[in-house]
């Protein structure tokens, strides 16, 4: 079964030679073997693995991203950032706890513009509301 695992910048996996994929989204984990219906998910962070005809495992930690299969012969992972690497350990050490760390300091830079935004906007709608006591001006 054809494994890409791709990101903005550079192709980090490409073989012809994976027998199961392993990944990881909000419903939890699954498997995929030669022949799965064509499917597409949300990746969250996590680690995708992938076995080979000699039974190695391989392990990709990903920052989200997308995962599908078409044909059920190819399994298409598209993800902001990856790092492949054959120790676990070193994978959920280094960049998982790097991509989490990155995720929640987004989750906290998106949550503090849309309390900046809520804000412009009251101002602005506080500025546009006629005092007390004052007629609007009509032309």
């Amino acid at each position: 079964m054809r494994l890409d695992i791709t990101t903005p910048f550079a192709t980090v996996l490409h073989t012809d030679e994976a027998v199961h994929v392993r990944a990881e989204d909000a419903s939890g984990a699954f498997g995929i073997l030669r022949g799965h219906a064509d499917f597409l998910t949300v990746l969250g962070v996590s680690v995708l693995t992938w076995r080979d005809a000699y039974a190695s495992v391989h392990y990709v930690a990903l920052r989200g991203g997308t995962l599908s299969v078409r044909d059920g012969n190819s399994v298409t992972v598209t993800t902001g950032e990856a790092v492949a690497s054959e120790d676990l350990r070193h994978l959920e050490a280094e960049a998982l706890s790097r991509f989490h760390r990155q995720a929640d300091e987004e989750r906290a830079a998106h949550t503090e513009a849309q309390r900046l935004h809520l804000a412009a906007i009251r101002q602005i709608m506080r500025l546009l509301r006629p005092e007390p006591g004052h007629a609007p001006t009509v032309g």
